[in-house]
């Protein structure tokens, strides 16, 4: 069975992964973590799931722990303390970046997964040009399709799992979505990255070979839904049987955020991709809707 070697399995976007490839059965996961003696690792061997270690650093340790890996799913975290406020340009990301897709190229990694974004200075035209975490996940990508290495990304929109906790803030009446710059009639792009980032990943991982399909150098938005603020704060108010209003506020506390907010609420993100996304539908990837997620993660809350 083909190895896939998972970056960030312990986080958010490779443990979603993690899942959805042990689910389906056709890979074989290995976890990637500078951490392996950690307790969320140990969790992670417990369910027979093969974990090294590998810091994304450091290229040699990178090539000793995807070595003889099939694939490669690659994620960045912007927010690493290893790499943030130390870097705040994004430059420490770029090289973490940059040091995996030497990594695989120097071992013959067969196909590569990028979970990347769209350059937010590119796309509008130079006014965003300061949201360093979404520019610096786009010149890894360009870097990645440079190199020869087999690839596609994954392009993510904001995570609609936010939602399940911090995101919702409670009040005297009830709840309010607090999100900085944004206005009550722009639509925000969420992905449900626990339900619908990981069948994406998959459906690239078992189609990437056959030429027809086209997949090779490719991104591929993994969008769940598409909606204004205001009209899921109301959604999830019916849901739950209490008042949520959402509430557009001057700041989140640190500019990286604001400019992110203000360039999403501007500009949009993959406005002219149907959801669920049709090239990831015809290669077998299932989606959720905003009222199955509700169902599925912000109701058991209140219940």
């Amino acid at each position: 069975m083909p190895t896939l070697s998972i970056f960030g399995a312990i986080g958010k976007q490779g443990s979603a992964v993690l899942s959805a490839v042990l689910a389906d059965g056709a890979f074989t996961p290995r976890a990637v973590t500078r951490s392996p003696d950690s307790d969320s690792a140990k969790a992670l061997k417990t369910k027979g799931v093969e974990v090294v270690k590998g810091d994304l650093f450091d290229v040699e340790s990178l090539k000793e722990a995807i070595k003889g890996s099939d694939a490669v799913f690659g994620v960045t975290n912007f927010w690493d303390p290893a790499v943030f406020p130390g870097t705040p340009n994004g430059s420490g990301e770029i090289v973490q970046g940059k040091n995996l897709v030497d990594a695989a190229k120097a071992v013959g990694v067969k196909f590569f997964v990028w979970s990347g974004l769209p350059s937010s200075t590119a796309l509008s035209n130079g006014k965003y040009s300061k949201v360093y975490h979404i520019d610096s996940k786009a010149e890894i990508c360009e870097y990645l399709k440079s190199s020869g290495v087999p690839c596609a990304a994954v392009d993510t929109g904001y995570f609609a799992d936010n939602l399940v906790g911090w995101a919702l803030q409670k009040t005297d009446t009830g709840y309010t979505i607090p999100v900085a710059k944004y206005s009550p009639t722009s639509t925000q792009t969420f992905t449900w990255v626990a339900n619908d980032l990981g069948p994406s990943v998959v459906a690239l991982l078992k189609n990437y070979r056959d030429s027809p399909k086209n997949i090779l150098r490719k991104a591929f938005p993994v969008v769940t839904f598409i909606e204004t603020y205001p009209a899921v704060a109301n959604k999830i108010s019916a849901a739950i049987g209490k008042e949520v209003t959402f509430v557009s506020i001057d700041t989140a506390g640190l500019e990286e955020l604001d400019v992110m907010y203000a360039y999403q609420s501007d500009c949009g993100l993959y406005k002219d991709t149907p959801v669920p996304n049709p090239d990831l539908v015809a290669l077998g990837a299932k989606f959720g809707t905003l009222e199955d997620f509700i169902s599925s993660e912000i109701v058991p809350h209140f219940s």
